[in-house]
């Protein structure tokens, strides 16, 4: 128990020693990731000063006279405790033991520059962000500054908003003690923030965000960044946002943190390469794997090399409300829109706020707009309605504290407290990021069945309606949903969170057991919370460029210049070069339905190329003792034109089929579904004559034979006209991403309901 200790000391259980920021960092450094050096003094230091000095006590009695429904009162103890700091030094030795570590970051005498960073012991915890709360400080370099700066962190503890946030979340302020991490300063060119997991959809890709200069515009939402989203598995960028940036933080001629101009040349320029951006969405996938869960990770880049400064668990997944805007939206008048930060509808009187406006002034169901938050203002977020910002990004302080609140929040609008004037009546759609003028919620409904008016009740479909899940730890909140399963789990999804490793590196070294018990753990999960419905599990799918990338994947993985029509699905189970590694995914099964007793898992194999391939692993099956049945179903993904001109043979094989439509698309058409090319040009698409026949063959030669066909893909919920051809064609079920369950089920259920008008008029002229 040091007073100081080096971050090569720490991990992640010192928390109640170190604090969360230092005990991640500490986590971070021993697995490898590039983080600057650093040391902490530790919560004994913080003790020792606390009890050297009798601070406590008259700590404790300010607090006992806060009146809790007045923030100013908070404001005003907050002030006078923060003052007894700065009556007290930090007693000699401690002061010449910091001084001491921090000469060490320096071995070579240069003048150097350090982050001096808060780290409460209850922060960065699974249940609580504390996003915020306590003070940072930046470019620090004097010895005389560092000693004052350390005091200002312990201070910090006792911010208006920290002492209101310990209130709500339940935290006793005795309880939470303060570490300070002294850090390397980076100078950073580029800096931001990622999320492994996108915060807004809850989807699997990796969303980062970047500007110019320090990272501290991004967090408090004063500039609106570069938004990239990752595919977390393929390495490829899925989407851009390139936002205009004039100025930036950076270090000024002294040291003192400035802000500057940026370039015009650079203004307007995406900040980071591509290169930078598949580089950093590698890191953050490999630090979900080392921690085993969603990470929020801030990084800087410095002369072309990145760092990784800061990772914590995202706490604010889970309170989503997904809901759709009905019809009733489609002629509401839009005032303003930004991004969409955080998910819900509310209305209610819109609140401008500035700096020289109390607290008090936000009451509740108010929506608050304004430039930007400070992590002051987290004591009138909690009562807001809704918040708006002209400023900011996904991970800036509004959006982040939006989402642990379960509050809407827009961000970035670049208007917002022009175009928005006090008192007026808005509705806030934090879902697409739109502000609507007017009330668009029905109060009325909302009282007649007990739940907002915006979220529309799901309609009951005769196409059944069922769900692709990425994430085993969402299973419980989508099972919530009204969906008839699981229609698709992608195993490979489970490699890459659960285990991290090429699975037949594991079977060489002994370890096929950790293979089978951790992918049961993860297909338990999903099993367990959509019980008794079905979970369609399909088996691994990776390519082997993908499957090189993983740890000791060199080793068993050829390069192939097509990938993508290369040693996948099907054909490689039945090569002895990766039979070991499928027979531990059949094993993970099998324990699944039997030991844990989830017979609601069933198995659906990729990329079938021949009937062949299916003799092979129907044997593999029958040795581990899977055999099909009543409540153990067997589906192919029919995604090769193959599977279509010998559906009937394939039907021989299996209880189902479920349509791969990009697959299907692309060797139907022979367009590259990664190609901007040939998708503008309208050649991968869907819709085209030719995957259409290709579909509607598959369902009569399937239903002819008993089988049903379902697809998984977002076909049905981007296009209409795709959705009431699949319905017409008789498709027995479709699967979609969370997010678009209920519009596309709405979709189903209006054209089932003109089939079915269209057919009584038919017996009716008959």
């Amino acid at each position: 128990m040091k007073r100081i200790a080096e971050i090569g000391e720490l991990g992640v259980d010192d928390i109640p020693y170190v604090g969360g920021k230092g005990a991640n960092l500490g986590e971070l450094d021993s697995a490898g990731f590039p983080v600057p050096p650093a040391f902490v003094l530790t919560t004994v230091a913080y003790d020792y000063y606390m009890e050297g000095t009798g601070l406590l006590d008259r700590i404790y009695e300010v607090l006992g006279k806060i009146d809790k429904s007045s923030d100013q009162t908070l404001t005003d103890a907050s002030a006078e405790i923060r003052k007894m700091f700065y009556d007290y030094e930090i007693p000699e030795d401690l002061k010449k033991e910091t001084l001491k570590h921090f000469k060490k970051l320096f071995p070579k005498g240069e003048e150097g520059f350090v982050a001096v960073r808060s780290s409460a012991t209850a922060e960065d915890l699974p249940e609580a962000s504390f996003a915020g709360q306590q003070d940072t400080y930046l470019n620090v370099f004097d010895e005389d500054d560092l000693l004052e700066k350390v005091r200002m962190c312990w201070s910090s503890l006792f911010t208006a908003r920290a002492i209101s946030y310990r209130e709500r979340q339940g935290f006793e302020h005795s309880d939470v003690k303060l570490a300070v991490v002294v850090q390397r300063m980076v100078d950073s060119d580029v800096s931001g923030i990622m999320f492994t997991v996108d915060p807004g959809t809850e989807g699997s890709g990796i969303l980062i965000e970047a500007g110019y200069g320090l990272g501290e515009a991004i967090v408090g939402g004063e500039v609106t960044p570069d938004t990239y989203t990752v595919d977390k598995f393929h390495k490829k960028i899925l989407k851009k946002r390139i936002s205009k940036q004039i100025w930036m933080y950076t270090k000024g001629p002294d040291g003192s943190t400035v802000k500057a101009d940026v370039d015009p040349d650079a203004a307007e320029a995406q900040k980071l390469s591509d290169n930078n951006i598949i580089e950093l969405g590698e890191y953050g996938k490999q630090i979900e794997i080392h921690y085993d869960k969603p990470m929020d990770v801030e990084w800087c880049l410095e002369k072309g090399e990145l760092f990784i400064v800061q990772a914590r668990p995202i706490t604010t997944l889970g309170n989503n409300n997904n809901a759709e805007s009905g019809d009733k939206w489609d002629n509401a008048k839009i005032i303003t829109s930004g991004l969409g930060a955080s998910p819900g509808v509310a209305a209610g009187r819109v609140k401008l706020f500035d700096d020289g406006m109390s607290l008090d002034e936000v009451k509740d169901g108010d929506i608050l707009v304004t430039t930007m938050t400070m992590p002051d203002m987290v004591p009138a977020m909690t009562r807001a309605g809704a918040i708006v910002t002209n400023e900011g990004g996904m991970t800036c302080h509004a959006a982040i504290v939006s989402r642990e609140l379960g509050t809407p929040c827009v961000v970035g609008t670049g208007n917002a407290t022009s175009v928005l004037k006090s008192e007026m009546m808005v509705t806030v759609e934090g879902t697409t990021g739109t502000v609507y003028e007017g009330d668009m919620t029905s109060k009325e409904e909302e009282e007649s069945n007990g739940k907002p008016a915006y979220m529309p009740s799901a309609p009951v479909t005769g196409t059944k309606v069922m769900v692709n899940l990425a994430i085993p730890q969402k299973a419980e909140e989508v099972a919530a949903m009204p969906v008839d399963g699981v229609g698709l789990m992608r195993i490979e999804f489970l490699f890459t969170g659960y285990i991290g490793e090429h699975p037949m590196a594991m079977v060489k070294d002994g370890r096929a057991d950790e293979v089978e018990d951790r992918l049961a753990e993860g297909i338990s999960k999903v099993c367990r919370a959509f019980y008794p419905r079905p979970v369609i599990l399909r088996t691994s799918d990776f390519k082997t460029n993908e499957y090189r990338d993983m740890k000791g994947g060199l080793e068993f993985e050829p390069v192939e210049a097509n990938p993508m029509i290369g040693w996948r699905g099907c054909s490689r189970y039945a090569s002895d070069n990766y039979r070991a590694a499928f027979m531990c995914e059949l094993r993970a099964i099998k324990k699944v339905r039997e030991k844990m007793g989830m017979r609601n898992l069933w198995v659906m194999l990729p990329f079938v190329r021949n009937t062949e391939e299916l003799d092979t692993i129907s044997e593999m099956f029958e040795e581990v003792g899977l055999r099909r049945s009543r409540d153990f179903k067997l589906y192919l993904m029919a995604e090769l034109p193959v599977n279509i001109f010998m559906a009937e043979e394939f039907c021989e094989y299996c209880d189902g089929f479920s349509i791969g439509s990009n697959d299907l698309t692309q060797l139907i058409m022979g367009a590259d579904r990664d190609s901007d090319i040939l998708g503008r040009m309208g050649y991968f698409d869907e819709r085209s004559e030719g995957i259409q026949r290709a579909i509607a063959h598959l369902i009569r030669v399937a239903h002819s034979k008993g089988k049903p066909v379902g697809i998984c893909g977002q076909g049905p919920s981007v296009y209409p006209e795709f959705t009431e051809f699949l319905v017409r064609e008789g498709i027995d079920s479709v699967s979609l991403n969370p997010d678009t369950v209920i519009k596309t089920k709405g979709m189903i259920a209006s054209v089932e309901q003109r089939v079915m008008l269209e057919g009584l008029r038919e017996l009716r002229d008959r």
